[in-house]
């Protein structure tokens, strides 16, 4: 018998993932939820944290790396006085401390993660070594030095603190862990620390607040997941928009450069579109827009 491949439906989902889910078992049961041929995310969330997961759906899967390198914004959580495994509070204590920062001294110590930073993921982390996942070695109890890696931190604000914890607020670019910045931020103010609450507030155009809830994923909700679908454009909004002619819509869609009215700089990256419809994403060459995706919505 010939397996079912789904159906062809194109968008984007916005989830408000909680915690103890892992983000690819989301993506599965959208998938499942609407039968759907196509489904992938822009950007894993840790199983405990909590908010924005955006399931792109169909051809909406060919603009997740734009939507992986837009900046996000996350709340949380640190906990003063222990280091643990994973950095954040799933993971073993390795080490504690019985120091706690002023509020003085925290917001002192910030500046240093704004800006062009560099950062040591997590070894309980998705990042690869010799092709193994770091945190299949972990488990495995191997123990792997991570390199460092550029991050850029848009922003990093206290929010509020306690005795033992603090609030804090970052808004970061594509690759950041939040965790890495726990633990970094402890070990500077002497006292250790690791993420205990981690919620993405927002990722690119997207908010926690309008995604949908997970316990509503289901196929008897099936018509309020497809009402709630976003189209494919809703995640290209940092790119200029451009018009393709009538003649420029048929060459576009066949792969080829196609004549477009609006404005861009020279070799700028674009969509196109043409009565409301996603045609492709592109590069501008003066009149005309070279095609490097395109969307085949039938």
């Amino acid at each position: 018998m010939a397996r079912k491949k789904g159906r062809e439906i194109h968008g984007w989902l916005i989830v408000d993932k909680p915690a103890g889910v892992g983000s690819t078992d989301v993506v599965s049961k959208v998938r499942w939820a609407l039968d759907a041929k196509k489904a992938g995310h822009a950007g894993t969330l840790d199983p405990d944290a909590t908010g924005v997961l955006a399931i792109a759906l169909g051809e909406a899967t060919k603009t997740v790396p734009i939507l992986t390198d837009a900046l996000k914004a996350y709340d949380f959580t640190v906990n003063w006085g222990a280091e643990t495994s994973s950095d954040d509070a799933s993971g073993e204590v390795v080490k504690t401390n019985d120091a706690r920062p002023t509020e003085d001294a925290i917001r002192g110590a910030l500046p240093a993660f704004v800006g062009d930073i560099m950062q040591v993921p997590p070894r309980v982390s998705a990042v690869r070594v010799d092709g193994a996942r770091a945190y299949d070695l972990a488990r495995e109890g191997e123990v792997v030095e991570l390199a460092a890696r550029p991050l850029w931190v848009e922003s990093l604000e206290l929010l509020g603190v306690t005795a033992d914890q603090a609030q804090l607020r970052m808004v970061c670019g594509k690759g950041g862990y939040v965790r890495a910045i726990a633990r970094d931020l402890g070990r500077t103010l002497g006292c250790l620390g690791h993420v205990d609450h981690l919620r993405r507030i927002w990722s690119g155009p997207f908010e926690a607040a309008d995604g949908l809830a997970f316990d509503r994923i289901d196929r008897a909700n099936q018509a309020e997941i497809e009402a709630a679908l976003l189209p494919i454009q809703s995640a290209l909004s940092d790119l200029p928009q451009m018009q393709a002619t009538e003649i420029g819509e048929t060459r576009i869609l066949n792969g080829n450069p196609g004549q477009v009215l609006g404005h861009a700089e020279f070799g700028e990256d674009v969509w196109v579109s043409r009565n409301g419809r996603a045609l492709c994403i592109g590069r501008y060459m003066g009149g005309e827009v070279q095609p490097s995706r395109v969307f085949n919505l039938g």
